[in-house]
């Protein structure tokens, strides 16, 4: 018989970071076998000497991890993980950023070849007070983080004994600042999490996405002009921009911060964004970004 396989859960809001922890944990010399399933495949990006060789949907990697997408149906696709011949050591599950992780880990409840390995959820240490006052999306931000078994700091240049303490008590488990660590393989999986957390029937807040594959092409100053004249209600966007000679961008906005890296090359752009019902709508986002 084969032994139950982990689930650990990567839980945060938008742009919180967990992309770049799933990218640093990917590259660690840990000697695990990791199966990643992602929401947004396009967003993780693998070091041409990590990478062993690329599917439409999966990245096979030189130190034995599989990288893939999540698909329509979560459960077909753990099922999938399940069947292979040979097992990996842990299956992590990057959640989206608006889902309630606590659902995801069900999943090691309803199967019985999963064992819960936990869930760990980032924090952007820069945003998280003004993003949990919200009154609209304040609670499901703090839900993120109360079903949490570890807590991960991130985007902070020093560390915030105030804002720790606050997510220590609220989740009650250990908060841990990633600007002060390197390895992240022990932290999320040598702890012994506490049992699946339960389901709480609240809905969050509903939202609007918005996604655009196309051969545009900008240079680095038209791409700054466009996104410093992107819809206020747009709070996240992000994706691939092809550039001149093709030479691209990597483009991540959350809320009023941007981020614009140059990659070696693009193939075509695909950009996704996303925004609260209410305040934004898929037409003006189309607007924005073809006008």
């Amino acid at each position: 018989m084969k032994p139950r396989l982990p689930l650990a859960v990567v839980s945060g809001y938008l742009g919180a970071g967990k992309t770049t922890l799933i990218n640093r944990l990917l590259s660690e010399p840990h000697g695990l076998r990791l199966l990643v399933m992602v929401n947004d495949f396009g967003a993780i990006n693998i070091d041409a000497d990590l990478l062993a060789e690329a599917g439409d949907d999966t990245m096979t990697l030189t130190n034995g991890c599989v990288c893939c997408t999540m698909g329509a149906d979560l459960y077909m696709a753990i099922g999938d993980v399940l069947d292979r011949d040979t097992r990996p050591d842990y299956l992590v599950i990057e959640a989206s950023g608006i889902a309630d992780p606590a659902r995801i880990a069900q999943v090691a409840m309803a199967e019985p070849d999963l064992v819960y390995g936990g869930i760990a959820t980032v924090v952007d240490g820069q945003t998280y007070a003004s993003l949990v006052a919200d009154p609209l999306i304040g609670a499901q931000i703090e839900r993120q983080t109360s079903v949490a078994d570890l807590v991960l700091i991130s985007k902070l240049d020093h560390p915030d004994p105030a804002l720790t303490l606050r997510l220590g008590v609220q989740s009650r488990a250990a908060v841990v600042d990633l600007a002060e660590r390197n390895a992240l393989a022990p932290l999320l999986f040598g702890g012994a999490p506490r049992s699946i957390p339960m389901v709480k029937g609240q809905a969050h807040a509903p939202y609007v996405t918005w996604s655009s594959s196309s051969p545009i092409q900008l240079d680095h100053e038209a791409l700054l002009a466009k996104l410093n004249t992107r819809p206020a209600g747009l709070f996240r966007f992000k994706g691939f921009v092809a550039g001149p000679s093709g030479r691209g961008w990597e483009v991540h906005c959350v809320g009023p911060a941007v981020s614009v890296k140059p990659i070696s090359q693009a193939q075509g752009t695909k950009v996704v964004g996303i925004g609260l019902e209410g305040q934004i709508n898929p037409d003006q986002i189309e607007n924005w970004w073809l006008d």
